[in-house]
C-alpha cells in the first residue's frame, strides 16, 4: 500500500506544467511500443480541434497495480489526477460509480462498434465506457498438419476432439513423443475462467450470470461442457496444462509440439515472427461450437472511460470522440497494434494492407461474449474466484461436471447475497 501510495503522489505530479488551468486534460498514454508516438497523434489533433490543452500520464503496467492506483484516486476524488483512462473489460461494472455517465454523448455511436464490447460498457442501460481496443479467445491451428492428414479446421469441439486424436497418435508413432492435440489455459486464474466461459456458452449453457444478474450456471449444459474439457486431461491435453497461463500455452504450441491452441489474437504476429518455427503454419478460426451449433469466444481488450470527477466534461468528451473514431482507430493499429473495435475498420483497404491479418478475426470479434463482469460490479472479482476454483476442480479430476455446476450455483448466489453491488 506504501509503494502505490508513493506512486498516487508521483501520478498526480507527473508531466503536470499547468496544473491550475481547468483547461488541461490529462489522458493515459499508452506504455507499448508507439505509446508516445500515438500520444502526439491525439494531442495535435485535441489542441487543434479545442481550445485546450492536453497532457500525458502512465499508469503501472499491471493490471492490478493499475485498478489498485486507480481505485486510491477515485477514493481521493483528486480531479487532477486523470480525465481519460483505460479500464480493463471487467472493470466496467466495478467502477460504474467512478465513471462518466456517456449515454447522451455517445450512445448513437452504437451500431458503428462490434455488439459485444458495446454490450460490456453498458450499465442498467447507461454507456459507461467506449471500446478502446479488441481481444478474444481464438482457436489457433497447424494449417500444415490439417494439410498433412487431410483434414479441415475444426467446426465443433466433437470434431476438434477427433482430430486432435488422430493426429496426435500420428506423430508420436513418427517419433514426436511430446506432440499433444489441445491445449489452452488450465491454470486456477481469471484465464481460465475465459476458457470455461466459452466451453459452457457454446455449448449453450448461458454465461454463468445473465444480463438481469440471475444465476444460471447449473444446468445441464454448462455440466456437459466441463465434462468434455475433463475427458481431454491427459489424453489430447497434458495434465501440465493446469498450469499453463496464456505464455506457456504459447510457448509449447510455437514449439511446434501442439495441433491446436486456444489463446488471444496476440500470439498469431508471434507465431509469424522471423525466428518462429511456425511462420506461415498457423491459421487462426473461431473457437468451436457445441452441439447446437453455436460458437463463443470470450471478450478480452480496453475501454476508454471518463474520470466521473474530471472538472471539464465537455472536453473530456470531445477527447473521449477523437480516441475513438475511426482515423484515431487506424492510427492506434499504426502505432500500437491494437485491433480496432469500430466493425467498418475491418472491409477498409488501408486497415487491411497495413494489417491483412485482421480478415481472419472479423467474424471472431462479432461473436465476442462479455464475461459476466458488469452485472456483478464490485463482486467480480469474487465471481471469477468461484469460476475458475470451480473449474479446474473438474479438470484436475475432483469434480465432475454436475456436481460442479451445482456447486458453483451455489457460491454465486452467496456471493450475490440480495442483489449485486
Amino acid at each position: 500500500m506504501k509503494k502505490l501510495t508513493l506512486s498516487l503522489i508521483t501520478l498526480a505530479l507527473a508531466g503536470v506544467s499547468n496544473a491550475a488551468f481547468a483547461d488541461t486534460l490529462r489522458m493515459e498514454c499508452p506504455i507499448s511500443p508507439g505509446g508516445k508516438e500515438y500520444c502526439k497523434y491525439v494531442k495535435d489533433r485535441f489542441e487543434k480541434q479545442t481550445s485546450n490543452k492536453l497532457e500525458f500520464i502512465e499508469f503501472p503496467a499491471a493490471s492490478d497495480e493499475k485498478l489498485a492506483l486507480l481505485q486510491q484516486l477515485f477514493a481521493a476524488k483528486d480531479e487532477k489526477a486523470v480525465d481519460l483512462f483505460q479500464s480493463d473489460t471487467i472493470w466496467v461494472g466495478l467502477l460504474d460509480k467512478q465513471t462518466l455517465d456517456l449515454t447522451d454523448a455517445v450512445g448513437d455511436m452504437k451500431g458503428d462498434f462490434f455488439p459485444g464490447p458495446w454490450a460490456n460498457d453498458t450499465v442498467n442501460g447507461k454507456v459507461k465506457a467506449v471500446p478502446a481496443y479488441l481481444d478474444t479467445g481464438v482457436l489457433y491451428y497447424r494449417k500444415d498438419l490439417l494439410e498433412k492428414y487431410n483434414e479441415q479446421p475444426p467446426k465443433t469441439w466433437e470434431d476438434l476432439t477427433r482430430i486432435a486424436t488422430k493426429i496426435q497418435d500420428e506423430e508420436r508413432k513418427a517419433g514426436h513423443k511430446n506432440f499433444w492435440g489441445m491445449i489452452f489455459q488450465g491454470k486456477s486464474y481469471e484465464g481460465l475462467t475465459c476458457n470455461a466461459l466459452e466451453w459452457i456458452d457454446s455449448y449453450g449453457g448461458g454465461t454463468f450470470i445473465d444480463e438481469k444478474g440471475n444465476v444460471t450456471v447449473n444446468n445441464p449444459k454448462a455440466a456437459a461442457a466441463l465434462d468434455m474439457v475433463a475427458g481431454w486431461m491427459g489424453k489430447i491435453t497434458p495434465k501440465g496444462a493446469l498450469g499453463y497461463k496464456e505464455e506457456e500455452s504459447r510457448a509449447v504450441f510455437q514449439n511446434g509440439d501442439a495441433l491446436f491452441m486456444r489463446n488471444w489474437p496476440y500470439a498469431y504476429l508471434l507465431s509469424q515472427g522471423a525466428d518462429s518455427p511456425l511462420k506461415g503454419k498457423v491459421g487462426v478460426a473461431p473457437l468451436p461450437a457445441g452441439p447446437d451449433g453455436k460458437s463463443a469466444n470470450a471478450l478480452g481488450g480496453w475501454q476508454w472511460s471518463v474520470n466521473a470527477n474530471t472538472k471539464n466534461k465537455d472536453a473530456a468528451i470531445a477527447l473521449l470522440k477523437i480516441l475513438t473514431d475511426a482515423d484515431s482507430q487506424k492510427m492506434q493499429l499504426k502505432y500500437l497494434g491494437f485491433a480496432p473495435t469500430r466493425s467498418a475498420l475491418y472491409e477498409d483497404k488501408a486497415v487491411l494492407e497495413a494489417a491483412p491479418h485482421l480478415t481472419m478475426f472479423k467474424e471472431i470479434f462479432a461473436n465476442a461474449v462479455p464475461r459476466p463482469a458488469t452485472a456483478t460490479k464490485s463482486q467480480y472479482p469474487r465471481v471469477s474466484n468461484a469460476i475458475y476454483n470451480v473449474t479446474f476442480k473438474v479438470l484436475n479430476g475432483g469434480s465432475d461436471g454436475k456436481t460442479a455446476v451445482a456447486d458453483l450455483q451455489k457460491r454465486l448466489e452467496r456471493v450475490k447475497g440480495k442483489d449485486w453491488h
